[in-house]
């Protein structure tokens, strides 16, 4: 980023759920004034009011259940514009200078493809605009206030970036411009140990790493949108907080890196155990303690109807120790063991995301007659095993399969 007259640019997004009435808007003005007077350059993200775009998607599907994509984006893209202009209109009457920024206007900054609903930016073009449009007005002394959740391809169509997008839109600028960090401001205080809504004294985390974010968002957390992990640049923070407690609430760091093809360098081991029951969880528990027991780590675990299989490396007299269990205390017919494997681990940023993953890596080692002895997919990570005699050879196949440079 060029010299600027700030020390740093920060993104903070308001969610629906915060700017629900005339006095929340206020406050979210004054928390804007607080920031720049300690010298920060500020954008604006804002999404549309809470209900107004599931109440235009019902409405447009009672107008007509089949109408086209791009005109139910466009309908959609309503509600984040009516949010930036009452925004707006409440920062200039306390004596700020906000410019809107929406899909009409000149220099819009986030151009995508054309797959309406859950359109994707197109980076170089985004990062482009985005430094071309928003830091000139940073400049100035002014506030960019960016409509989220929208797009706009090259020929000019409105688009959509999925349900929670305006997350997607707050990361993904924070990227584009170089920011230290994002702020989401949400209506809980951050992230919480589980649902505040089904458990009893659920507690707030401090921080998470990108690759714990990630699993807890495609979990079914809903304190960030998925797609807005796969937007956050090395170095940027994610802040998960409310309008009272801007400087607290969740802190996301560690981003999930480009994809990544490793062998592990430990001998690892296959063990099957037959005519164990994994429903009862005092059986696998009881192996998983032998295992343990012997210093060795379990890398995976697959569970069937009457069997289980273990992945682990390290450890010395594994098998005695896990067979003495399982016998003593009657919760298995038979264990074997399959050794000398080793584990490829793939991982990456949005893997998930990605058409037929799982073909992609294991396709070319069965045209090589390469045998797995397993495969497990974990969202942005996919592990799998092979003879350890193979393992480089496997690892070089999957890492020209995924386009990946050989290290």
């Amino acid at each position: 980023m060029s010299k600027s007259r700030f020390h740093e640019i920060v993104i903070i997004k308001f969610g629906g759920s915060v700017l629900d009435d005339g006095q929340a808007i206020v406050q979210a003005v004054e928390l804007i004034a607080r920031t720049l007077r300690k010298g920060v350059g500020v954008v604006v993200v804002v999404s549309a009011m809470k209900g107004v775009t599931d109440g235009l998607l019902t409405l447009s599907k009672g107008v007509n259940p089949n109408m086209e994509a791009s005109l139910v984006d466009e309908l959609l893209s309503s509600g984040e514009k009516t949010s930036a202009r009452l925004v707006a209109a409440s920062m200039a009457h306390h004596g700020l200078k906000p410019v809107v920024i929406d899909t009409d206007t000149p220099g819009w900054p986030i151009i995508t493809d054309d797959r309406h609903q859950d359109a994707n930016p197109i980076m170089d073009v985004t990062r482009q605009r985005s430094r071309e449009t928003l830091l000139p007005i940073i400049e100035r002394g002014e506030v960019p206030i960016v409509c989220g959740f929208l797009g706009r391809t090259e020929t000019g169509k409105v688009t959509t970036l999925g349900r929670g997008g305006s997350d997607t839109t707050a990361v993904l600028l924070g990227s584009c411009l170089g920011s230290k960090e994002v702020v989401l401001i949400k209506d809980v205080d951050g992230v919480f140990s589980s649902d505040p809504g089904r458990v009893k004294n659920p507690q707030l985390i401090e921080s998470l790493n990108g690759e714990e974010a990630e699993l807890l968002a495609a979990g079914g957390a809903k304190f960030l949108h998925l797609k807005a992990l796969s937007y956050q640049a090395q170095g940027l923070k994610i802040r998960v907080t409310s309008l009272e407690k801007l400087d607290a609430g969740t802190v996301i760091e560690g981003d999930i890196p480009e994809t990544k093809v490793e062998v592990t360098n430990v001998e690892t081991s296959m063990m099957t155990i037959v005519g164990i029951d994994p429903a009862r969880f005092e059986s696998v528990q009881a192996v998983a303690d032998a295992i343990s027991g012997c210093d060795a780590k379990i890398l995976a675990l697959s569970l069937e109807s009457t069997s289980a299989i273990f992945y682990i490396s390290g450890g010395r007299e594994v098998l005695d120790r896990v067979h003495h269990v399982l016998v003593g205390e009657r919760i298995g017919k038979a264990v074997s063991s399959y050794d000398g494997l080793a584990m490829i681990s793939i991982r990456g940023r949005a893997l998930e995301t990605q058409p037929g993953i799982v073909q992609r890596v294991t396709q070319p080692l069965a045209s090589s007659g390469i045998n797995l002895f397993g495969i497990v997919t974990i969202q942005s990570s996919v592990r799998v095993f092979v003879s350890a005699d193979q393992a480089q050879r496997a690892s070089k196949l999957v890492k020209e399969s995924m386009m990946v440079g050989v290290q």
